[in-house]
């Protein structure tokens, strides 16, 4: 049976064609209301604060930050809020952070629209959602967690690492590795997640100490 009340939702994603067909799918359920649109985080978080929406969908790259730390500002600012984040990574690691960072749902945008549909009423009900194969991804992980701090990072991310640790910034590394600023971008979080890091300078440091690359002299 509904709820005589519809649940409120918030959709957060910088790609406008994106968001309106989102919009259309989710406004089609009878319990459902699509209360604000918003393609930035600072938009996102302004949003939530006046609105006070029971759900949010949130990108996870955004053009002014991340889904996890937006993640968390929005259950500041609105603490009724159930924060799903939505991305086209599959990532297990992603998903930890999303997890840590209090979102109840982690989705990745080729998923059907039923299971975002269920995933939101779950969410509003207080209930979590992980997708059958991210869920799968997470075990794998757990598995391996007797491995050394770094054993999984790729060999892309132990490059990224050793320039890290040189001091070579994103745009100058992004031109020596021949990839583009956002794949570089990606590639220096998910070795700072890898390594239990909150900052560039810390993954370093942590780096260092596991013998993973050079002491800084």
């Amino acid at each position: 049976m509904l709820n005589a009340d519809p649940i409120r939702v918030l959709l957060v994603d910088d790609h406008e064609m994106f968001l309106d067909s989102l919009a259309r799918v989710l406004r089609d359920e009878p319990d459902i209301e699509v209360v604000g649109r918003a393609g930035s985080c600072a938009a996102a978080v302004k949003l939530a604060e006046s609105l006070q929406p029971g759900v949010a969908i949130v990108d996870y790259q955004l053009p002014d930050g991340d889904g996890v730390t937006t993640a968390g500002t929005l259950r500041t600012v609105s603490p009724g809020t159930r924060v799903l984040l939505l991305t086209g990574l599959s990532d297990s690691r992603l998903a930890t952070s999303a997890i840590e960072a209090g979102c109840l749902g982690f989705l990745t945008k080729d998923k059907a629209v039923g299971e975002l549909v269920s995933a939101v009423r779950l969410a509003h009900a207080g209930e979590a959602y992980l997708s059958p194969d991210v869920l799968a991804a997470l075990m794998g992980r757990l598995d391996r967690s007797h491995r050394g701090l770094g054993s999984d990072l790729t060999i892309r991310e132990q490059e990224v690492l050793q320039l890290l640790a040189a001091g070579v910034g994103n745009k100058d590394m992004a031109g020596e590795l021949d990839l583009s600023f956002h794949t570089i971008r990606n590639h220096v979080q998910n070795v700072i997640v890898k390594l239990g890091a909150h900052s560039k300078l810390e993954a370093v440091a942590i780096a260092a100490r596991e013998g993973l690359v050079d002491r800084p002299a």
